[in-house]
């Protein structure tokens, strides 16, 4: 039932080869690397590239951020603002912005979703620690960044009717985007009132666990799209993973112990809010999901699709979303929400 999908574009392709960007090897050899050993590492969503550097019995890891697409600024501002509270973040080695080139500290390879894949036993012990960092980073006032309110929230579900509506052959009805409003005012002015540093993608891919001379616990990557917002999205998106099933036994219980922590007593109120925000954050995702095939010609994603529905299905059962979820029920019926990428 897919509509005609628009051709990827071409900047864009899945398949640019993982080889160093032109100036690599002048750029190291000024921060001291000289004929370092490059190697590829990874790729994500966006347009950045990772390698590591060897050099010795010591590494670093290469950013290649095409200034073109990316604008590497507030990775740098976020991770010294995280840096300077003592959270781990890699530290900046060498810097060319104009040629998109960071050289990072090396955090290894142990990333919390390879490390629990292998390691299923050590699931509970790392999300209690990945609980105690959020809720240690929400004790400090947010920075002066950008609100996470109303205008970005919606700039972000809106996503969905523009690319996965279309993909799945429906046009986007009228009361979208009223049905949104209504159900996250609250939500917006509690946010208003005490924000914090929300880093919009925490879970278990952007965890690190680290195990080292001076340096133990978790390490945090991909920041550089940190708002000031609710303290609930960072652990909706800890806990309604796109990349991975977190079990309903263990949510709860990290919900429970991070409520503890922040002594938080209005229980009721701060799950309303960790649903509304689980529900904008997991339509936004479907939203960039079909995106990234359709625009991007990255196709992997939307193998991820049937979870993201799965997780907006839970989260459009909680009172707070019946806006949302009798628009749902009227104009994406369940044969159009995750069975049609074959």
């Amino acid at each position: 039932m897919a509509a005609a999908r628009p051709a990827p574009a071409a900047a864009a392709a899945v398949a640019t080869p993982m080889i160093p960007p032109p100036g690599t090897d002048t750029f190291l050899a000024r921060y001291g690397w000289a004929g370092a050993r490059v190697e590829p590492l990874a790729g994500d969503a966006s347009f950045r590239r990772y390698f590591r550097v060897h050099d010795g019995d010591r590494t670093a890891v290469l950013m290649d951020a095409p200034p073109a697409d990316e604008d590497s600024r507030p990775f740098l501002s976020v991770g010294a603002m995280l840096d300077g509270l003592g959270f781990s973040v890699p530290r900046p080695l060498g810097i060319d912005l104009d040629a998109g080139l960071i050289l990072l500290d090396d955090f290894g390879d142990a990333r919390a979703t390879v490390v629990l894949a292998a390691e299923p036993s050590r699931e509970h012990a790392t999300y209690k620690a990945a609980i105690d960092l959020l809720a240690a980073l929400h004790r400090h006032p947010a920075p002066p960044l950008r609100p996470y309110d109303e205008a970005e929230l919606l700039r972000e579900v809106r996503l969905l009717p523009e690319w996965y509506l279309p993909a799945v052959g429906l046009t986007e009805a009228s009361g979208y985007d009223a049905a949104w409003r209504t159900t996250w005012g609250a939500v917006v002015a509690q946010t208003a009132g005490a924000p914090v540093l929300t880093l919009r993608d925490f879970h278990a891919d952007n965890l690190m666990l680290l195990d080292r001379p001076g340096v133990r616990g978790l390490g945090l990557l991909d920041f550089q799209d940190a708002l000031a917002g609710h303290p609930a999205y960072d652990l909706v998106s800890l806990l309604q993973d796109a990349r991975r099933d977190v079990p309903p036994d263990l949510e709860a219980d990290m919900i429970a112990r991070y409520l503890n922590a922040s002594g938080i007593t209005d229980s009721a109120r701060f799950r309303a809010a960790y649903e509304v925000l689980g529900a904008q954050r997991n339509t936004k995702i479907i939203g960039i999901f079909t995106r990234l095939r359709d625009r991007d010609g990255r196709t992997g994603y939307v193998e991820r699709l049937p979870r993201m529905w799965r997780l907006l299905e839970g989260n459009l059962r909680h009172p707070a979303l019946a806006p949302v979820a009798a628009w749902f029920k009227a104009h994406v019926p369940p044969a159009a929400r995750a069975g049609c990428w074959a």
